[in-house]
């Protein structure tokens, strides 16, 4: 069993704002997750994405199945040194066996981080 917060999102401090199978927002701070250079670590910025994808992913599977992430790709596209960033992962693809979702990632002043696409394998669960 996991212990509170031993999750990497939850260490990551990021946040679900709102949630549902068609389109999932949330948040992280930039504070701590930066690389050595006081950078939004691109890393982070997919911890993020794929969260919000599979979160998305697993709701539109439905009860008694999860979701699996088997691929993601992420351009970044200008760096983050304070605040926070903000995501919205909208589905572009809900099939029986596969979810993809386009993540968008915005800095505080709404000018684009990141762009990532996750896509998620769908099965039962054991």
């Amino acid at each position: 069993m996991n212990a509170p917060g031993d999750h990497l999102h939850q260490r990551m401090g990021l946040e679900i704002l709102e949630a549902s199978a068609e389109r999932v927002v949330g948040r992280m701070p930039v504070k701590g997750n930066t690389q050595p250079h006081g950078l939004l670590h691109g890393g982070a910025s997919c911890v993020l994405a794929e969260t919000l994808g599979s979160t998305g992913a697993a709701l539109h599977a439905g009860p008694g199945r999860i979701a699996v992430g088997i691929e993601i790709n992420a351009t970044h596209h200008r760096s983050a040194t304070s605040g926070h960033v903000t995501a919205v992962a909208t589905r572009v693809h809900g099939g029986r066996t596969l979810a993809t979702y386009v993540i968008e990632i915005t800095d505080d002043e709404g000018r684009a981080v990141c762009t990532a696409r996750l896509t998620c394998m769908l099965r039962d669960a054991r």
